[in-house]
């Protein structure tokens, strides 16, 4: 990124972020973080300013807080509050996740509803930006309290949802579980087998094959994107990655795939070492079946050192993948990854590096790709299973891993231009922001001041 003193325009709109939403540092990182890019665009397209359009996208078009009351197995009654923000609708229905995490509020939503607006802008496909949740914790809740919940939070969010209005997915604490309760609950109310309006659904039952390993296939497909323009592989790659959810799991399926060694991953719990290369299908047994962490993992497989309470950072390696939550790479494990030897970070998770972690990487020259970018294949094949719902189709899993795979490309293709043409070639960061910023802004627009 060419380093240059922010815009005037640029500089009044953050003020006026941060005032207007002072008690949500994430959002405000999130804003400062593209905002600081598009100083280039502003000297081509006066429109920007005259029109006022950062300040506007800074203000999600919706923002749904509700209550959610619900009762545990011996009686009690909880409560738990739910959020919606409807951040963007210019390029089509809000299409975003929801999480269910006790440290979710409206600072995070925000967040993701903005990022996602880029992310759903690069894919190309008629998908607008929105993120959803609520401060539950699914984990040791039984499956009836799980659903009992998933039934009260839908009683309320059903409302604001359609096929062409708000299409809400899984994200983090919501899989297939909470999507099949969640969906049922919809369609008790209103009484319509809408399948399109939720994605991640049951293969049986709307869902799309691939789905699941979407986020992490295209996690690696834009990493791969990035190493073979600059001269790099991953046959033979050292790799780590964090996280052991959905988007940690098909990231490391991916990377062996294609000929890469996995040698560690981590989770709340610490990290896992294993020299030689995570056992994939045992892991994901773990992970996925019996919903426990990767300390289980080590005390069930040969060979693995289990490092209670520490990242994964400190681990050496060629490429590391963040793919577990926000800021989760600071400072201090950049500087750890660098004198490792790292050539690459490809963020899986939404923002998963601070920006002082990224100045380190900056520094140093190491190729960053950005999630806004590179984990947008998740909501890609959202999009494609919204497209065989309203077609009554169901594709192969090659026919939607074609399509991922073409779409990753695609968005590389715009990081890289955009990059070259406002930025610096290896900007990743800069030509996402970029790319996903302009098609937006020109839909804004043609629309007029709504």
């Amino acid at each position: 990124m060419k380093h240059r003193r922010a815009h005037p325009y640029i500089r009044q709109v953050l003020e006026i972020v941060k005032k207007r939403n002072h008690s949500e540092p994430i959002f405000i990182q999130a804003v400062q973080e593209v905002l600081g890019t598009l100083g280039p665009l502003l000297e081509e397209h006066p429109e920007i300013e005259s029109q006022n359009l950062l300040e506007r996208l800074c203000e999600p078009e919706r923002q749904l807080i509700f209550r959610v009351p619900w009762k545990d197995d011996v009686g009690n009654v909880r409560v738990n509050r739910g959020f919606r923000t409807e951040f963007s609708s210019v390029l089509g229905p809000y299409k975003g996740g929801l999480r269910f995490h006790p440290a979710v509020n409206m600072g995070v939503m925000k967040f993701l509803g903005f990022e996602q607006t880029f992310k759903n802008s690069l894919t190309g496909l008629s998908i607008g930006g929105g993120k959803g949740g609520a401060d539950f914790d699914p984990e040791g809740k039984s499956d009836d309290e799980v659903m009992r919940f998933c039934q009260s939070f839908m009683s309320e969010l059903f409302r604001h949802l359609g096929p062409r209005r708000d299409v809400p997915a899984g994200d983090m604490g919501v899989g297939a579980r909470e999507i099949g309760y969640l969906f049922g609950q919809y369609k008790r109310l209103t009484n319509q087998y809408e399948m399109g309006v939720m994605t991640g659904k049951g293969i049986g039952w709307g869902g799309s094959l691939a789905r699941k390993e979407a986020t992490g296939f295209g996690v690696v497909y834009f990493a791969n994107s990035m190493l073979e323009t600059n001269g790099l592989r991953l046959d033979g790659a050292r790799c780590i990655v964090s996280g052991a959810g959905n988007v940690a799991l098909y990231t490391i399926r991916k990377l062996q795939q294609l000929g890469a060694q996995v040698v560690a991953c981590s989770d709340i719990t610490g990290t896992v070492v294993q020299e030689s290369g995570i056992d994939f299908d045992r892991l994901r047994a773990v992970s996925e079946d019996e919903r426990k962490h990767v300390d289980t993992y080590a005390g069930l497989v040969h060979g693995v050192e289990f490092r209670e309470g520490r990242k994964v950072w400190e681990v050496p390696c060629d490429y590391a993948f963040p793919c577990a939550t926000q800021n989760e790479l600071d400072e201090d494990d950049a500087k750890k990854l660098v004198s490792n030897g790292v050539k690459l970070v490809c963020e899986g998770a939404n923002m998963p590096c601070t920006p002082e972690a990224l100045a380190v990487f900056r520094e140093a020259d190491i190729i960053v790709g950005p999630a806004k970018a590179a984990n947008a294949g998740g909501v890609a094949v959202s999009a494609l299973e919204m497209q065989q719902n309203a077609g009554l189709e169901r594709w192969t899993f090659q026919e939607v891993d074609e399509q991922l795979q073409t779409i990753m490309k695609s968005i590389f293709n715009t990081c890289v231009h955009c990059a070259d043409k406002y930025a610096t070639p290896t900007d990743y960061i800069a030509g996402a922001n970029i790319g996903g910023f302009l098609r937006v802004a020109q839909a804004m627009l043609s629309f007029g001041v709504v």
